[in-house]
């Protein structure tokens, strides 16, 4: 049983902020946790690149889509830049109702190409990738030294028809 998923509000900053702290995960993140008093959006985060994913009008999940770079060669593509879904609420298809709402986002930016990092840890989130349809593109080996151990950075990506929806690509 999934969730409704809509665009980010100004207004949302409070729960994302607390929904983020909720699901840092050392497996997952490269950066520190946030701290309990920053605000969600800013440092790079703004509502028009956030979908949230909501249960009885509590948002329980999130996902950020922006360009990779700000060049023009390089329009054509979109990365997803974080997912994170309360742990009460895992399991029930709110990260892949996330993921193919960024794609239907990407298809309406017009993007050919979506694209994502992700941790050689992080393997419930790369068989989540998988099963949409990412694929392995490159594998930065050691990339990060995190938890006394170096981890590799995994590169994903898959192209999407700018005609389709996620539900039928």
């Amino acid at each position: 049983m999934s969730a409704p998923v809509r665009p980010a509000q100004t207004a949302d900053d409070a729960a994302l902020a607390g929904l983020d702290r909720q699901c840092w995960s050392a497996l997952a993140n490269v950066v520190p946790a946030r701290g309990f008093d920053m605000p969600f959006f800013g440092h790079g985060q703004s509502p028009e690149d956030i979908l949230v994913a909501t249960r009885q009008g509590v948002v329980v999940g999130w996902v950020k889509l922006v360009p990779p770079t700000p060049l023009a060669s390089n329009a054509h593509v979109q990365q997803l830049q974080g997912l994170g879904v309360h742990p009460a609420q895992r399991g029930k298809g709110i990260a892949r109702a996330l993921v193919s709402a960024a794609l239907d986002l990407a298809r309406s930016r017009e993007a050919r190409k979506v694209c994502l990092r992700v941790l050689a840890t992080n393997q419930p989130a790369q068989a989540l990738y998988q099963s949409v349809g990412f694929t392995v593109e490159g594998v930065l080996v050691d990339e990060f030294f995190l938890g006394g151990q170096y981890v590799d950075d995994i590169l994903m990506a898959r192209l999407v028809d700018p005609n389709a929806s996620a539900a039928g690509a």
